[in-house]
């Protein structure tokens, strides 16, 4: 590619970025807003009197709560699902056994399921064994729906790993769970980065199961945790401008951290041999 190719390139990657910025910019300018600002004036101006208030209103309504409930649930799930299906994965393509590929595809079938379309048969289940309005009952749900997903990606990645390295830790006596705790799973940290990307994503985003299974405030998360400030007859913005921002905090850090190895895993969950 020529000069001008590159300097054309440059020139629509940062259109882009533009794009992708300006929503952030524009939600932050519009926590910092009266309700009246917000509707009387231009939503593209900048804030004639900054809120910062906004921020400690939300804090002490309880947002709090609802911001380390998202994260221990999310960080729980995420654990869980790692662990699990770096397991499975582990199994089905370094050992062999008969039932491995009906195994496999019984997984993948999950990917094929709508996920509210579970949601009575879920609901009905959790009722039976106690877990409705009990956070754990979220942290299953989020830790089985994203099986699949987290398995397909790992498939790839487990494949490339050479024979040669597990023949090896046998032949110097070390045991399967050894192997794979000490050894497979150390290996698998690019793949995993974007692993914990993805399923951050989604269990931090999630809305329908936790407005569905939790009623108390107490284990609510910041999804569910917004609507209180939308009442019946009046409804701070500039507050929920200040909430979607506080939730927007996590997931851009771990972005930010696990970028450099975000495409790393992809590539390498993506090629084989």
């Amino acid at each position: 590619m020529n000069r001008i190719g590159y300097i054309i390139l440059y020139i629509f990657l940062g259109i882009v970025g533009v794009f992708q910025i300006f929503p952030l910019i524009w939600l932050f300018l519009f926590s910092l807003k009266s309700n009246s600002e917000i509707f009387a004036g231009s939503p593209f101006t900048l804030p004639k009197e900054w809120l910062w208030e906004n921020y400690a209103t939300v804090w002490e309504g309880g947002i709090g709560l609802y911001f380390w409930n998202s994260v221990w649930i999310t960080v729980v799930a995420i654990i869980l699902t790692a662990l699990f299906a770096s397991m499975a994965t582990f199994a089905i393509t370094r050992m062999q056994w008969k039932l491995n590929k009906l195994v496999l595809g019984l997984f993948m079938v999950g990917l094929m399921i709508p996920i509210h379309s579970a949601i009575i048969p879920l609901f009905s289940m959790f009722l039976n064994v106690n877990l409705i309005d009990n956070p754990w009952s979220i942290v299953i749900t989020y830790t089985a729906y994203n099986l699949p997903i987290t398995m397909m990606i790992l498939l790839g990645f487990y494949y490339t790993l050479p024979r040669e390295i597990e023949e090896a830790a046998i032949i110097d006596g070390c045991s399967v769970h050894r192997m794979f705790f000490r050894i497979i799973l150390p290996m698998t940290a690019p793949v995993l980065s974007t692993i914990i990307i993805i399923n951050m994503i989604y269990n931090w985003n999630e809305f329908v199961f936790v407005n569905t299974f939790i009623s108390s405030d107490e284990y609510k998360t910041l999804t569910v945790g917004i609507q209180n400030f939308i009442g019946q007859y009046m409804t701070d913005w500039g507050a929920i401008g200040a909430t979607l921002i506080i939730s927007l905090l996590p997931i851009l850090a771990a972005f930010i951290f696990f970028s450099n190895k975000v495409v790393e895993g992809i590539s390498s969950s993506a090629v084989k041999g």
